[in-house]
Formats: structure tokens, C-alpha cells, sequence
């Protein structure tokens, strides 16, 4: 493989990258447009936060199921396949009518997007040179980086102007190119006879305790996050008064600083080791937190803006910037033959702790505050911040970086 050009080695990647954007996209750009959801649905915002709940906790629970059963199917087919009902599952979100309709939807966008994802990241490392596999994963999960950076204020702001249907049929129309793409730009025959990873050997690596104290790390920075996050439209209404466009310009200026906070990650782990940026991170996403709801509690609206901004942008940083040490983290916890099983899992954790974090989310907007968003999500990061500090130094040091 190694006699292989590089831009026909990498040009696939790039192919199934414009998937996972899509994915991306998708999943992250519901949650400024559950109040018009609410609004034409008839339902509560926090019965509209259900559909994230539904669409993380589907996604958590049958990606490593999904992708255990079709191990030993051809990794092009099951893309193109997954993809196809990716788009079939958006154009259903977009003719829906009412809450069950796009309920449905959306479990079915989870059940496309497991499957697509782990797959789509183990056939980007057999389709280039050894040398070229670090490079490959990074396009595959910059999909992801440029759909939390583009994508999602984009998705904002087409259903403030459009509705938040468009939204969905134009996910659906970028989902059909990547389908086309991967029809037309993945030669028959690749991904033949993909390794196989068992469903024991994934529970083998989950029951070494430093493996599951870091996946557990990762999954209440995920609750805290996906708690604040799902309901981020509601606490900008109740809290500072922003109505639709200036929300889509909050969910640009987050997404701006979570791609950043991604690359620049990256390069502090390289420069200082994974446990000191992590620990860092965590401390600064939850002192974020805190600033939201204490800006909401102690400030009137027109003085709590600032803050609030500035929350948002150290919100995004520190979030995303948390991602790429925490892979590196495990996978010199985990070891580098059981990277790709280690990797998923806490794929697998980030959406449970989501999809926790946008149930209680939910919970506390029908009994509590908005204003309480941001205590919960801190409290998440706490957890999460006293599990990474306990973990001993020895075992987290100075690791190789694998960035999204």
C-alpha cells in the first residue's frame, strides 16, 4: 500500500469524511431550533429535548452492537448502505407531521450514524500507507470538526429563516452527495475482509479499571455538556432575551471556538501531556458553567451579555479542547493494539453521557430554572475533573496524540 499515491490514497477518505459531516451536522444543530420544534410540534421544549435523548441513547446503545454484528460484512457496502438511510431518515424528519413522526426519525438517524462512523474510520486506516493512518483518522473526524464549526450555525440559521424542517431536507441533499460519493468514489471490492473485533475483546478492555475510570471521565464531561447544550436556545431567550437569528449567531460563535479549541487541544497535549490539559480543561468548562448560571442569577440582561458570551466561547474551547488529549489518553492507557476498540467505547460513553445530560436537562426545565442549566452541567465537570485528577500519574504520561 505503501507505493500508493497520496491524493488517490486520501481521496476516499475525503469522500467518507463529507459523511461524517453530515453526521455531524445533523447531530448537533437540533438543539438551537427545539423551541420552533416545541412551537409547531405542540409539545414542551423539554419534551422536544427528547429527540436529542432519543437520538443519543439510540446511537450509544447500538453503535458498538451494530458494529459488532456487521464485523465481518464489506465495509463499502455497509457505508453506502448507512448513508442511504441516513438521507432516508432526514427526509423523513423533514415530511414529518407530528412528535412521533420525528421521533422516529431521529432514532433512525442514530441507528445510521453508529453504524456509518466505526466503520468509516476503520476502513480510512486499511485504504492508506502506515505512515498516512494518523492523517486519515484526522480527515475522517475533521468532518466532525468542520460540521461543529460550519455546519451547525448553517443548520441554525437556515431554520431561523426557512423553518426547521429545511434544515433537515438540507441535510438530507448533503447526506445524497456523500452517498453518491461513496458509490462512485470507493472502487468495488474495498474493504473485503475488514478485521474483526469481538464483542468479548470489547468487554475485556472495558473491565480494566483505569480504562473505565478514563471512559467514565469522558461520559460525565458529556453529560455536562449535552445538559447545557441541548437547552442552549431556552436559557439565551430566558436569560439575555436573544431571539432566533442572534441564537444562530451564539451557536456560530461556539462552533467557531469548539473547531479551534479542537486543533489547539491537539497541539497542548503534544507540548505538555494529556493529564495537565485535561485537568485544565475540565476546570475551565466548569467554571463556564458556573458563569452562566451565576450571570443569569446576579446580573440584569443587558449586563449579563458579556459574561455570557465570554462563557460561551471559554465553553467551547475547553469542551472540544478536552477531545483530542482524552483519545490520546486512552489509548496510552488502553495500549496501541487495542486502540480502534478503546476509541469506540468512548464514542460509545460520549453518547450515553449525552444523552443523560439532555434527559436531565429536560428534567430541570420542567421542575426547575433554566438558570439551573449551568450548575448541573458544572457539576457534571466536577465529577468528571476529581475522576481524571485521581487517575495516577504514571499511567497517562506524555502519550502520542491522536486528533479528531
Amino acid at each position: 500500500m505503501s507505493n500508493v499515491p497520496t491524493n488517490s490514497a486520501t481521496t476516499p477518505v475525503y469522500l467518507m469524511a463529507l459523511g461524517t459531516f453530515a453526521i455531524g451536522t445533523e447531530s448537533f444543530m437540533i438543539a438551537p431550533l427545539l423551541p420552533k420544534i416545541a412551537a409547531d410540534l405542540s409539545v414542551s421544549v423539554s419534551a422536544a429535548g427528547q429527540l436529542v435523548t432519543a437520538f443519543t441513547l439510540a446511537l450509544a446503545l447500538s453503535s458498538p452492537v451494530l458494529t459488532t454484528v456487521t464485523s465481518n460484512f464489506n465495509r463499502r457496502k455497509l457505508l453506502i448502505l448507512s448513508m442511504i438511510i441516513f438521507t432516508l431518515g432526514n427526509v423523513a424528519a423533514w415530511a414529518s407531521t407530528d412528535y412521533a413522526q420525528i421521533m422516529g426519525a431521529r432514532i433512525l438517524l442514530a441507528l445510521a450514524a453508529g453504524l456509518y462512523s466505526p466503520n468509516a474510520s476503520a476502513l480510512a486506516g486499511t485504504l492508506v500507507p502506515p505512515e498516512m493512518r494518523g492523517r486519515a483518522l484526522s480527515i475522517i473526524n475533521g468532518g466532525m470538526t468542520i460540521a461543529i464549526a460550519l455546519g451547525l450555525p448553517l443548520g441554525a440559521m437556515i431554520g431561523d429563516r426557512l423553518g426547521w424542517r429545511a434544515t433537515f431536507l438540507g441535510v438530507g441533499v448533503l447526506a445524497a452527495t456523500a452517498t453518491a460519493g461513496l458509490i462512485f468514489g470507493l472502487h468495488r471490492g474495498i474493504g473485503d475482509h475488514p478485521p474483526v473485533t469481538t464483542l468479548r475483546e470489547r468487554i475485556e478492555v472495558v473491565r480494566r479499571p483505569a480504562v473505565l475510570l478514563a471512559l467514565l471521565v469522558t461520559a460525565a464531561w458529556a453529560a455536562g455538556a449535552y445538559t447545557v447544550w441541548t437547552y442552549i436556545a431556552p436559557y439565551l431567550t430566558a436569560t439575555v432575551g436573544l431571539d432566533g437569528p442572534k441564537i444562530s449567531g451564539v451557536a456560530f460563535l461556539w462552533g467557531i471556538a469548539a473547531a479551534i479549541g479542537i486543533f489547539v487541544g491537539g497541539r497542548l497535549n503534544d507540548k505538555f501531556g494529556s493529564r495537565s490539559v485535561i485537568l485544565v480543561a475540565l476546570f475551565f468548562l466548569a467554571l463556564a458553567f458556573t458563569t452562566l448560571s451565576l450571570s443569569a442569577l446576579l446580573l440584569p440582561q443587558t449586563q449579563a451579555v458579556v459574561p455570557v458570551l465570554g462563557a460561551v466561547v471559554v465553553w467551547g474551547l475547553t469542551a472540544w479542547g478536552f477531545f483530542p488529549p482524552q483519545q490520546a489518553r486512552l489509548i496510552c492507557i488502553g495500549g496501541h493494539k487495542v486502540a480502534p476498540v478503546v476509541l469506540s467505547l468512548n464514542a460509545t460513553f460520549m453518547y450515553a453521557g449525552f444523552s443523560v445530560g439532555a434527559a436531565l436537562g429536560s428534567v430541570v426545565l420542567a421542575h426547575g430554572s433554566v438558570i439551573d442549566l449551568g450548575w448541573v452541567g458544572a457539576s457534571f465537570e466536577i465529577v468528571a475533573l476529581l475522576v481524571a485528577f485521581g487517575t495516577s500519574r504514571s499511567r497517562v504520561a506524555r502519550p502520542i496524540v491522536v486528533q479528531p
